[in-house]
């Protein structure tokens, strides 16, 4: 790590408090402030750190993904509904992920046990949440396409061994999970703060698995 990304690092930690404040307290001034703020940090970070020394395209692909994570971020935080839109920018923003594992790839085998692993514990919950769409059948494509992509991200991180790729990769997609289990299934008290904990942690996992 460079002091530099030190800072923007601690700059991202402020930010994610306080935007889990905003959601706390229904702050919408300070959401829009502080949301997209902590990844425009998190980008800085990633630009700014000292990676592993095979880690330099991985860490392009992540600045990618990161990027279109900003995007949805945005774009589910308007007013008006947009959540196909944010829907398709994170979709992007995971695909940059699993280009960015795969830079340097896992092993086949490691791949596919990790991808059994993910399935036999994400396929019930897609189940309940597609299930659940009721009079939005227009969205069981593009959700169910967003369910695999995730869960390769999710796989891929773990077969690589690296432990913070794998927390990282798993919070992430637990956040998503609540964002549609919220959504589509049923609404509880703790989603909004649960959601922005679990991604920002799971965000700067990524992030910080760069440096092993």
């Amino acid at each position: 790590m460079t002091a530099l990304s030190w800072v923007l690092l601690v700059a991202a930690v402020l930010f994610a408090v306080g935007d889990w404040v905003a959601r706390a307290r229904s702050n919408a001034p300070l959401e829009y402030l502080c949301k997209p703020a902590t990844l425009v940090a998190l980008i800085g970070t990633t630009v700014a750190l000292s990676p592993v020394h095979d880690a330099g395209a991985r860490r392009a692909w992540f600045v990618a993904a990161l990027v279109c994570s900003l995007a949805g971020d945005i774009l589910l935080m308007l007013p008006t509904d947009r959540f196909v839109a944010g829907l398709a920018a994170f979709l992007v923003g995971h695909l940059c992920y699993v280009a960015g594992f795969w830079a340097h790839g896992p092993g086949g085998v490691a791949f596919a046990v990790a991808a059994a692993v993910v399935v036999v514990v994400v396929a019930p919950l897609g189940r309940r949440i597609l299930g659940a769409l009721g009079g939005q059948r227009e969205l069981a494509v593009p959700v169910a396409l967003y369910m695999v992509v995730i869960s390769v991200m999710l796989a891929t991180a773990l077969a690589t061994g690296n432990v913070l790729a794998g927390i990282g990769a798993a919070l992430f997609v637990s956040s998503d999970t609540m964002i549609a289990w919220n959504r589509f299934v049923r609404p509880f008290a703790a989603a909004d703060i649960g959601i922005m904990v679990t991604y920002h942690l799971g965000q700067a996992g990524l992030v910080l698995s760069l440096l092993h």
